[in-house]
């Protein structure tokens, strides 16, 4: 199946589901679509505790979306040290970051023109 017939909310919603699996936190969704030139329509931003659970996160996440929708990421970099893993899915791009690393990149910041959507975890 090619990435332009997966509906995107279908993409994301799996995507959050693959995070909350393993206990990601403080997902957030940066809509990033009514700003000019950006190389996607939204980045999910979440994070995990340690090395273990970033690439625990990121696991999560490529054995839901393959599963359910029968999509893999189109590049994956990261991984080598797992304090930041970007997974690129074309018009959605997840950033799974160890605390430390959100807080010095705080990419939320840089994209202050996006919708901002957070979502709230029960854990």
């Amino acid at each position: 199946m090619t990435k332009d017939k997966i509906p995107t909310d279908q993409l994301i919603t799996n995507i959050i589901s693959g995070i909350e699996e393993v206990k990601g936190n403080k997902i957030t969704i940066l809509d990033l679509r009514e700003i000019e030139n950006t190389v996607c329509d939204y980045f999910i931003v979440c994070e995990g505790s340690s090395n273990t659970q970033v690439n625990a996160i990121v696991g999560s996440v490529q054995k839901i979306v393959s599963k359910t929708l029968k999509d893999k990421p189109w590049h994956i970099e990261g991984t080598e040290n797992a304090e930041w893993i970007l997974m690129d899915y074309v018009n959605v791009v997840v950033h799974v970051f160890q605390k430390h690393i959100r807080e010095y990149y705080d990419i939320e910041s840089l994209w202050g023109d996006a919708k901002i959507t957070k979502i709230e975890t029960s854990y």
